[in-house]
C-alpha cells in the first residue's frame, strides 16, 4: 500500500455503506475476504479504503464512493494531523475562490510541480486576507509541507466545484469537529446568533445606554468585533457585515482555521466553482473578495494578548470554563483587572474583565458563562463592582442544551464598557429561559436537540431592546425583570435569574386551570373508548350476554384460555430491504437553502411522540438531509427501547434527526402500520439489540416481521392503528394531568388558586 494511502475506520465504513457499525463487525467476521487492518489500534483499527472500496464494489454492497466521502476519508488520514490538512484545504479553497483562473492553470502542472508552484500563489492570495504572515495565524505551507497533500487539494478542489469554497470547507470542518468531540468545546451557531444579536450597536439616540457623543455608535458595516477565545471563529462568522474581526487562540491551528472560516465567509459569492475574474484579455481581475479585515493570532489571551492597545465596538467570547492555570500568579498587577483581581478558582471573571479592558467606552460584550460565575461566593467582590459600576447589564440563563456542556444551563452575560461622566445603570436585566423547552413551554425536559431556539432568541432580545434603549424593562413573572442594583449588592451577589424573578401565575389562574380540567376529562372519556380489550370484542360481548361474568364484573378463570404464540415463518427488515419492500434511510446532518425554515424530527420527538422540535440549519447542504413521507416509519437506534412511529402528513416535509432509522415500505408489498406494530416488539427489539459498555444500540436490519399477505397485514395494521391512538390518548392525558396537579399546587402555595 502506498506510504500516505487514505485509512477509514469501521465508522468510516459505515457511513460508506449507509449500515451502522455493527453490519460492519459482521462483515469483518463473516468474510474472510474483507481487507486486514492497516493502522489504528486493536480496538478502532483503520483500514485501507482503496481496499475497502474494492471489497464493497464487489460484495454489491457500493456503486460508488461519494466525493465528499473521499476527501474527508483522505483528509482525516493526512500524515499531517487532520487540522494540519484542513488549514491547507482552506488555503487552497481561498485560492481556488479568490483566483479561479490561476487554480486551473496550476492544476495542469504534475504533482511534483504543483507543489512547488502552490506556495507562492498561497502567500499572494493569504496577503491580502490576513496582513503579514510573520503576525498572522495563517501561514502560506512551504513545499516539503504540501507534496503529500497534493492528491488531497486536488480532491478538496474538486468538491469546491460541486459545493463551493465555503461550503466545502464548512463540510470538512464540521466532519473534523464531529470526529474529535473529546477535543474541541464548539459554540452551537443558534448561542453564537443570539449573543451577536445582543451585541448588536443600539439604534442611535436612544436612552440612557447610548454612548456619548465623543464615542458615536458604530453603523452597519463599520463595527469591529474581536473574540479573544475565537477557536474555529463561531462566533465571528455570527456578525453581520463588520468592518474589521479580530481573533485568538491559544491553539495554533484553531487560529489559523478560524482566519480561513472568517475569509472564506466574508467573500463567498456563492458561485460553486468561485467567480472568474478575468477579462476578456485573460487578465485575472485580482479584486479583494473579502467584505471585513480579518486578523488572526495565536496565543495564550490572557498571558500573551495579541491586541493590547485595541478597543473595538463589540467582544464576542466563549472562554474556557473552570480554568485552573490561566495565569493567576504571574498577572497579580495586571492593568485589565479594574474591577477587582480575580481569584485563582475565577478565570471565567477574568475573561470578562479582559473582554471589558478591549472594548471602546459604550461598547458591549457578550460571554457564555457556566451558571457557577453567577454565584460563586470567591467571585462575590468582582461581581459587586461590575454591579456599581454599571459594566454589567444583563445576565440570561440559557436552557440546559444551549451549549457544551449540555447537562447545565449556561449563562450569557452581558456586559458594556462605562462611559466617563455617565451615571452607572440603577439595574440590572435578569432573563430566565432555562426552563424553555422545544415545545415552546416549560417542564418538558431539556438536551441538545430539545431547544426552542425561536422561542429563546425572542424571550432574551424581547426583554434586552426595551432594556438597552430605556434602561428599564416591563416584569414577565419567571421570565425576566429589571432588578435594582441594590437589592443585589448584599453578602452574596448572587446573580442566578431564577433566585431573583417572581414566580409565574399558576398556569394562568383559576380560568386556566379549570380549561386543563376539562380537557383531561374529555381525554379520559376519550381513552376509556379507545381502550383495547386483549382478545376478540365479539367474544366478549356473547360472554356478557351469556353471563360471562360474575356479580363483581370479573371474567371467569376459564372464560378465556390464554393463547399460545403463533410460529409463523419470518423475515427481517434487511431481506425487505435487498428485495425491495423498503428502503432505508439513516437520519443525520444536512442544511437547506430555504428562506423557510426545516423542521427536524429529532430522537426526543419520537420517543414523546410530538411534532418535529429541531430546526435544519440555513447553508447549502453538504449532506442532503432525509425528508420525511406520510406512510414513513421511523425508529430511534440508541437506548434499547422498543419504539416505532408511522408518519402522518402533518410531519410529510420534515427533515430526519440523529440517531433515527426511517423505513419507507412499498404500499404495494408492506402495511406500515403492520410493519411499526411487529418492530415494537419487546422480544423483537432484545434479539435485534447490541451492547456497549455505555449504551445499547438497535440494529433495524435484524428486527423479524411475519410473512403474511398484503391483506392480513391490513388486518394488523388496524389493530396497531387503535393501540396508537389509545397511547397517543394516554399521553395527552398524562400531561394535562401533570399540568393541572402542578398548576393546582402553585396556585394553592401562591394564594392564586383559592381553598
Amino acid at each position: 500500500m502506498p506510504e500516505n494511502a487514505a485509512e477509514v475506520t469501521a465508522a468510516g465504513i459505515a457511513r460508506l455503506a449507509g449500515v451502522g457499525r455493527a453490519a460492519v463487525s459482521n462483515w469483518r467476521r463473516r468474510h474472510a475476504d474483507f481487507p486486514q487492518p492497516v493502522g489504528g489500534t486493536e480496538t478502532s483499527p483503520s483500514f485501507a479504503l482503496s481496499q475497502v472500496e474494492r471489497w464493497l464494489r464487489d460484495q454489491g454492497k457500493l456503486a460508488e464512493v461519494p466525493l465528499r466521502e473521499r476527501v474527508w476519508q483522505e483528509l482525516a488520514s493526512d500524515s499531517a494531523t487532520a487540522a494540519t490538512a484542513l488549514v491547507r484545504a482552506g488555503c487552497v479553497l481561498l485560492l481556488v475562490r479568490d483566483r479561479p483562473t490561476l487554480w486551473r492553470q496550476l492544476a495542469t502542472a504534475p504533482d511534483t510541480q504543483l507543489a512547488e508552484l502552490l506556495p507562492v500563489a498561497l502567500g499572494e492570495v493569504l496577503a491580502p486576507h490576513f496582513g503579514a504572515p510573520v503576525e498572522s495565524a495563517v501561514h502560506p505551507p512551504g513545499l516539503r509541507e504540501l507534496l503529500p497533500s497534493v492528491p488531497l487539494l486536488r480532491g478538496v478542489a474538486e468538491l469546491a466545484a460541486e459545493l463551493g469554497p465555503r461550503d466545502t470547507f464548512e463540510f470538512l470542518l464540521g466532519r473534523h469537529l464531529d470526529a474529535n468531540p473529546r477535543q474541541y468545546t464548539p459554540t452551537p451557531p443558534e448561542a453564537a446568533a443570539l449573543m451577536a444579536a445582543l451585541a448588536a450597536p443600539s439604534a442611535p439616540g436612544s436612552a440612557p445606554s447610548a454612548p456619548a457623543p465623543s464615542a458615536p455608535a458604530p453603523s452597519a458595516g463599520n463595527v469591529t468585533v474581536l473574540d479573544p477565545a475565537c477557536g474555529t471563529g463561531t462566533l465571528l462568522c455570527a456578525v453581520p457585515h463588520p468592518a474589521v474581526l479580530y481573533a485568538q487562540d491559544a491553539a495554533p491551528e484553531l487560529a489559523a482555521l478560524a482566519g480561513l472560516r472568517l475569509a472564506l465567509h466574508a467573500g463567498a459569492t456563492g458561485s460553486a466553482g468561485g467567480t472568474d475574474h478575468s477579462d476578456r484579455t485573460g487578465h485575472e481581475d485580482r479584486t479583494d473578495h473579502t467584505d471585513a479585515e480579518i486578523r488572526t493570532r495565536a496565543g495564550d489571551t490572557l498571558r500573551a494578548d495579541a491586541f493590547p492597545r485595541l478597543a473595538v465596538d463589540i467582544v464576542l467570547c466563549h472562554p474556557p470554563f473552570n480554568e485552573r492555570n490561566w495565569g493567576h500568579d504571574e498577572l497579580a498587577y495586571d492593568p485589565r483587572w479594574e474591577y477587582g483581581f480575580p481569584a485563582r478558582t475565577e478565570s471565567e471573571l477574568a475573561w470578562a474583565q479582559h473582554a471589558l479592558a478591549r472594548l471602546r467606552p459604550g461598547g458591549t460584550a457578550v460571554l457564555l458563562m457556566p451558571p457557577a460565575v453567577a454565584s460563586r461566593r470567591s467571585g462575590r467582590r468582582v461581581r459587586a463592582d461590575l454591579l456599581r459600576r454599571g459594566a454589567l447589564r444583563a445576565v440570561v440563563a440559557l436552557p440546559a442544551g444551549a451549549a457544551p456542556p449540555y447537562g447545565i444551563p449556561l449563562h450569557l452575560w452581558v456586559l458594556r464598557k462605562p462611559v466617563a461622566g455617565e451615571r452607572p445603570s440603577p439595574e440590572l436585566l435578569l432573563v430566565d429561559t432555562a426552563e424553555l423547552s422545544a415545545a415552546g413551554g416549560r417542564d418538558s425536559g431539556g438536551g441538545r436537540d430539545n431547544v426552542d431556539w425561536t422561542t429563546v432568541h425572542t424571550t432574551v432580545l424581547d426583554a434586552w431592546h426595551p432594556f438597552d434603549r430605556l434602561g428599564t424593562a416591563e416584569e414577565r413573572p419567571g421570565v425576566s425583570r429589571a432588578v435594582p442594583v441594590v437589592e443585589l449588592l448584599d453578602d452574596d451577589v448572587d446573580l442566578t435569574p431564577a433566585r431573583h424573578l417572581p414566580p409565574p401565575a399558576a398556569a394562568g389562574g383559576t380560568a386556566e386551570l379549570a380549561l386543563v380540567r376539562e380537557r383531561l376529562a374529555d381525554t379520559l372519556r376519550l381513552t376509556a373508548e379507545l381502550t383495547p380489550w386483549p382478545h376478540d370484542r365479539d367474544a366478549h360481548d356473547s360472554c356478557d350476554a351469556g353471563g360471562g361474568r360474575d356479580a363483581r364484573g370479573a371474567r371467569p378463570s376459564g372464560a378465556a384460555a390464554p393463547a399460545a404464540p403463533l410460529h409463523r415463518p419470518t423475515t427481517t427488515v434487511g431481506e425487505l430491504a435487498r428485495a425491495g419492500a423498503l428502503v432505508l434511510y439513516a437520519g443525520g446532518s444536512g442544511a437547506t437553502a430555504d428562506v423557510t425554515a426545516v423542521p427536524v424530527l429529532t430522537e426526543h420527538d419520537v420517543l414523546a411522540g410530538r411534532a418535529p422540535s429541531g430546526v435544519l440549519p440555513e447553508g447549502v447542504a453538504a449532506e442532503e438531509p432525509v425528508r420525511i413521507q406520510e406512510g414513513d416509519v421511523v425508529v430511534p437506534v440508541l437506548g434499547g427501547g422498543a419504539v416505532a412511529r408511522v408518519m402522518d402528513a402533518a410531519l410529510a416535509g420534515a427533515a430526519l434527526g440523529r440517531n433515527l432509522q426511517l423505513l419507507r415500505p412499498d404500499p404495494a408489498a408492506l402495511d406500515p402500520w403492520f410493519l411499526a406494530g411487529f418492530l415494537r416488539g419487546t422480544a423483537n427489539a432484545r434479539r435485534a439489540s447490541s451492547y456497549a459498555s455505555t449504551a445499547t444500540r438497535l440494529d433495524v436490519r435484524r428486527l423479524q416481521l411475519p410473512r403474511l399477505p398484503l391483506a392480513d397485514q391490513r388486518r394488523y395494521g388496524e389493530h396497531f392503528r387503535a393501540l396508537a391512538a389509545f397511547e397517543d390518548a394516554l399521553r395527552l392525558a398524562g400531561q394535562l394531568g401533570e399540568q393541572l396537579v402542578q398548576g393546582l399546587y402553585d396556585g394553592l402555595a401562591d394564594g392564586s388558586v383559592p381553598m
